[in-house]
């Protein structure tokens, strides 16, 4: 039974910059990516780590990049480093860095989170090790959001992987050493476009809703078998979803990981 759900990126009222703002993140390595950082296309990187301060102006931007070294969060033999500033652009709700006759689109999600487009403004996708999520490193903890959803056909069920932070409530106990979480979450949907069933690679399931959240914003609620709401997320475009809390305030991520969970192929492992 086909479902329907429609997304739209809105733009936000105000862009100017007050002050510097800082970003980190972890992010693949996508073309358009290496292109603007001047990494060969045909070199095999796993990932990319970001530290963006973003000026009234321009910016400054420095990547350390490589192979990852097991069993770590860092590179084989440390990886290699590129340093960039040069023109901040601001056009409606999107970031646009430029630096000798290249370019690099940053989306903005809501005051702390960025997250990587292509040129035509498509944000890109991750897999399931990264995201293409940029995070404050001061996050506002708000519940302003810079999108809103509408409806679009999409599968029967849909399949989302990534590795986050430990700050979703109520999946790890309290007490419990955590560095990240891995995600698998398959959402079954049914003849009703907004409800359906959920598993997840962690053993949970339960069913599914969209409910309204403020602004208008739907948000993914996600019970358990009891149907306690377990997980919110919301979702910018069809291959993306984000993790909010009860009250629709996005999570801010760190150096590693970002709250993005990212759209893979139903029978990829």
């Amino acid at each position: 039974m086909k479902w329907l759900i429609v997304f739209a990126i809105i733009c936000s009222a105000s862009f100017a910059i007050a002050q510097n703002i800082n970003y980190t993140a972890s992010t693949p390595a996508a073309p358009v990516v290496k292109k603007f950082l001047g990494i060969p296309l045909k070199d095999s990187v796993d990932f990319i780590r970001w530290k963006l301060t973003l000026q009234q102006e321009h910016y400054t931007l420095q990547c350390n990049y490589g192979i990852s070294k097991p069993n770590t969060n860092g590179f084989i033999n440390g990886g290699a480093a590129v340093s960039l500033t040069g023109k901040l652009i601001k056009e409606k709700n999107y970031y646009r860095l430029e630096h000798n006759n290249n370019q690099l689109k940053l989306a903005q999600l809501n005051p702390d989170l960025l997250h990587i487009s292509d040129l035509d403004n498509n944000l890109l996708t991750g897999n399931g090790g990264w995201s293409y999520t940029l995070n404050n490193i001061n996050p506002a903890i708000t519940n302003k959001i810079y999108f809103t959803a509408k409806q679009n056909p999409v599968e029967d069920s849909i399949v989302f992987d990534g590795r986050t932070p430990c700050g979703v409530p109520g999946i790890i106990p309290a007490g419990q050493l955590c560095y990240k979480i891995k995600w698998r979450i398959i959402l079954y949907g049914d003849e009703t476009a907004k409800s359906g069933t959920w598993r997840s690679i962690r053993g949970t399931s339960g069913r599914w809703e969209i409910v309204t959240g403020k602004g208008g914003q739907l948000i993914y609620k996600l019970n358990s078998e009891e149907g306690k709401g377990m997980i919110y997320l919301i979702r910018p475009d069809d291959n993306l979803l984000l993790f909010t809390d009860a009250k629709g305030r996005l999570f801010t991520g760190n150096e590693d990981f970002s709250y993005t969970l990212n759209r893979v192929e139903p029978n990829k492992s």
